[in-house]
């Protein structure tokens, strides 16, 4: 396990041992710092005896509701983490938005049938929403979690390469040869790629790997993935993360000597436990002056929104306490006298006096959940 370490103006250097930052936090040259994915860093105080770098790879697995994201340099595995991406959270928030305003635009503007036609008839269109190129919130809403959490991964680890998973739908993902056309080429996944890609540019070189060669290359690096991709794990899709980081490092290369030729692996390339973190985006609904309809008599009840009643803001990661029991969870409403809070899947653990329950870390739009100890992925292995 490696603890990541920026120096006093914020530039990120590379990780040292957890024995090297205690001795440092004991000699004043050097203050704790936790970034909002959830990884616990030190920031230098003093001058650094080395800035020089080695060469540290993020090997980012994009789908449609769960990513895998890893940090990878050739000594050690630094990070790996599950994105639950919003996919069908904004999916059928659009969906119902797309409703109502059916609804409102099939009313009347005015029933007086005394009144011509063209005075009375559905109201127009304020917008034209034929735009061409335009990304589905949907599918921009998973790509900018993805690009938030590779942000904040550049800003305390030394990111010299970005490896994105390039998705096709009319490849098979395991064998690499094209499909067959059935006139159903189109993947979500699919969508947004370029957008992702030149966002990621401006923090380092994108490197595109095919899905094909993820696959051949986790296979021989001895890692095993789990079928079930629902799994909060390592092995569902943060293998697929560590694979594609360490394509930097062991590539496939041709070979040819006097009377043989073929292809082999060559590099090193060394995978060890690390930290593991699940990360999602809080479900909070936007502040609505009516509940779909308007309310009679024009009487608006309070809905949506981060702000409560009582100091804090949902998506507030607190500690609540209730007949000597005490839960860690995340703020997800309110009402006169308690505070709702939730766990990582927004299900509510209870309604807690508001009293009784204490701010651990404000709002950062992401919700984060990992263990204490660093996990192994399936197999840790070594090639040469």
């Amino acid at each position: 396990m490696r603890v990541p370490v920026v120096s006093k103006e914020g530039v990120p250097l590379m990780p040292t041992k957890p024995s090297r930052v205690r001795r440092w936090l004991k000699e004043g040259k050097a203050v704790k710092k936790w970034s909002d994915v959830g990884v616990f860093y030190v920031r230098l105080t003093v001058d650094p005896s080395n800035t020089q770098t080695q060469e540290v790879a993020v090997g980012v697995d994009p789908g449609k509701h769960f990513s895998g994201v890893a940090v990878q340099s050739a000594k050690a595995t630094l990070f790996m983490a599950h994105l639950i991406l919003p996919f069908e959270t904004v999916k059928k928030r659009m969906e119902q938005r797309r409703t109502m305003r059916r609804t409102r635009r099939s009313r009347r503007i005015n029933r007086n049938r005394n009144v011509p036609f063209k005075f009375r008839n559905h109201r127009s269109s304020r917008f034209n929403n034929r735009c061409q190129n335009k990304l589905p919130p949907s599918i921009r809403a998973n790509r900018q979690l993805e690009l938030r959490v590779v942000r904040e991964l550049a800003a305390i680890f030394p990111i010299s390469t970005i490896v994105w998973e390039y998705v096709r739908a009319d490849v098979d993902r395991t064998s690499g040869r094209r499909k067959a056309r059935s006139g159903r080429g189109f993947s979500p996944v699919m969508v947004g790629q370029r957008w992702a890609i030149r966002e990621m540019e401006e923090i380092a070189p994108v490197v595109q790997l095919q899905g094909w060669k993820t696959a051949n290359l986790r296979r021989e690096l001895g890692l095993v993935k789990s079928g079930n991709k629902d799994d909060a794990s390592p092995e569902s899709h943060a293998v697929d993360g560590i694979a594609l980081a360490s394509s930097q490092f062991v590539r496939y290369e041709s070979f040819h000597g006097t009377n043989v030729r073929g292809h082999r692996w060559k590099g090193s390339v060394c995978i060890t436990p690390a930290l593991f973190r699940v990360i999602r985006r809080p479900p909070i609904c936007r502040r609505q002056l009516h509940l779909l309809q308007p309310a009679k008599g024009g009487t608006r009840r309070k809905y949506g929104g981060t702000v409560t009643r009582h100091g804090f803001r949902k998506g507030d990661f607190v500690r609540a306490s209730r007949a000597g029991r005490q839960y860690l969870g995340w703020v997800s409403g309110d009402n006169a006298r308690q505070v709702s809070v939730s766990d990582i899947n927004w299900k509510r653990l209870g309604q807690f006096s508001a009293s009784k329950v204490q701010l651990l870390a404000p709002n950062t739009n992401l919700l984060v959940l990992g263990t204490s100890n660093p996990t192994r992925p399936a197999f840790c292995s070594s090639r040469a």
